[in-house]
């Protein structure tokens, strides 16, 4: 009958409804806009099923069409628009996404998802710390393993230099010799600490006027000798024309004192030549200086270069060997001289107290011995003197030095500490860093937790089949 139908359709539709269970699959659910064709912003959807927003009203009722059949009536609505010309066609990537992202995944997925990214990020750190460990391995490794720096060559360069100018300085004897090797030295110790120490201007002056005094010493100790030493070779002569007797001796002294005038003149000229070669010599340092000066202005913007302050280096090498050439035939020209005068000195005298003195040869023995004594203490006591001032320079050279030496090694010290002490705050700063790093991430990872505890907790409300919608449905 007509009543028994609806009944038995009620009771099937009963029993199929408690055949099937209702399963979650997601708390929340979405459309993707892109189905529509156009891009709109989706409301947040709630945890129970509810928008934020109440829902709009129609205000005209559409045009529907109910068909009834055997087993229920529907109402279809009649559309409006022609719906063939608004197709949404999608792309296969499109499609792709939206499958991919319509998919839940589980706890489990989610764990080794979250697992995944931690160890992830965990070797990026320890690959990081594994680089930064190995730059500061190989910055330690090229600290110990640099050679001396450029203050401390200079300052090993010039103690070298000065022990050996010391030692040369006690090996010579003659006075002459001495002086000259003096002056021709401080002329190119002053030139090369002109082109080497220019930032120590105000050292290398007092060094300089230190010099000149000891030189002008030196000077009047020589002259003083000399003079001594002539004075007491006249008063021997003087000496011996009173014992002697006859015009020949008076005429041989004569002879033998134009000689010492003549010689006492070749000296002065000498002297003076010397002086002169020296003034040239001085000269020519200064111009070199000034030269090496205008080079340096030239050179000290764009065209400072290696190479360029290589071949400036090898040019003075060569100046300086040209000069140490020149210094050298000098002496041997001079040694030369000396030792032909010497000869012919000693020759003519050979001859006169041969010819002259013949007769009283055991006297003049005796006196030549005495003045030779006198000639030896003198010469022991400027010989003395000489080492006296010798070690006073040097020990006032070796305090300097000590001194520049005690101020580079307290720089290179603080530079040291300067950097010790970035590179504490490096690591300091760096640590910092990384633990800002991990408390976020652990605020990350609590964050994610919490997030998950409220899943769980969504997922067990959730957990009990609703029959709310189909019961409406039916």
């Amino acid at each position: 009958s007509p009543q028994s139908r609806p009944r038995s359709s009620s009771t099937r539709l009963s029993g199929s409804v408690h055949s099937r269970r209702y399963r979650t699959r997601a708390l929340t659910s979405h459309v993707d806009e892109t189905l529509f064709g156009t891009t709109k912003q989706v409301s947040h959807i709630w945890p129970w099923g509810q928008s934020q927003s109440a829902p709009s009203q129609n205000t005209q009722k559409p045009e529907t069409v109910r068909i009834i059949t055997k087993d229920l009536i529907r109402d279809l609505k009649i559309p409006s628009e022609d719906p063939s010309g608004l197709s949404i066609i999608l792309r296969p990537s499109e499609i792709q996404r939206i499958a991919t992202a319509s998919r839940v995944p589980t706890r489990e997925e989610r764990e080794a998802m979250l697992e995944a990214q931690q160890k992830e990020r965990e070797m990026a750190m320890d690959a990081a710390e594994e680089r930064k460990a190995h730059i500061r391995q190989a910055d330690l490794s090229r600290q110990k393993n640099q050679g001396l720096s450029e203050l401390e060559a200079e300052a090993k360069e010039r103690a070298q230099y000065l022990l050996e100018r010391a030692n040369a300085m006690r090996m010579e004897q003659e006075d002459e010799v001495k002086k000259l090797n003096e002056l021709i030295l401080g002329a190119q110790c002053h030139a090369v600490r002109d082109a080497q120490i220019l930032e120590r201007q105000q050292i290398l002056t007092e060094l300089q006027e230190e010099e000149r005094r000891l030189d002008a010493m030196m000077e009047v100790d020589r002259h003083s000798c000399s003079h001594k030493q002539t004075k007491t070779n006249l008063t021997m002569l003087q000496d011996e024309i009173k014992e002697q007797e006859g015009q020949q001796m008076l005429e041989n002294l004569e002879r033998i004192q134009m000689e010492v005038l003549e010689a006492l003149e070749r000296k002065k000229e000498e002297r003076q030549r010397l002086q002169q070669e020296i003034l040239r010599i001085n000269e020519e340092s200064f111009l070199a200086k000034e030269r090496k000066n205008r080079r340096d202005l030239l050179t000290s913007g764009q065209w400072n270069t290696p190479e360029r302050e290589a071949e400036y280096e090898a040019e003075q090498r060569r100046i300086m060997r040209e000069k140490e050439k020149e210094v050298a035939r000098l002496r041997a020209m001079q040694e030369r001289e000396r030792d032909h005068k010497d000869e012919l000195r000693a020759r003519r005298n050979q001859e006169a107290a041969e010819r002259d003195w013949r007769k009283k040869e055991k006297e003049q023995l005796k006196k030549k011995a005495e003045v030779e004594e006198r000639l030896k203490a003198a010469r022991l006591q400027q010989v003395t003197h000489k080492e006296h001032l010798l070690s006073i320079e040097a020990g006032r050279e070796r305090a300097e030095f000590e001194r520049v030496l005690r101020a580079q090694q307290a720089s290179i010290s603080k530079e040291k500490e300067k950097e010790e002490k970035h590179r504490i705050k490096l690591l300091r700063h760096a640590e910092v860093v990384r633990q800002q790093v991990r408390e976020r991430e652990m605020q990350a990872i609590a964050l994610r937790k919490e997030i998950y505890k409220e899943g769980d907790r969504l997922e067990k409300y959730f957990k009990f089949p609703t029959f709310a919608a189909e019961d409406h449905e039916v």
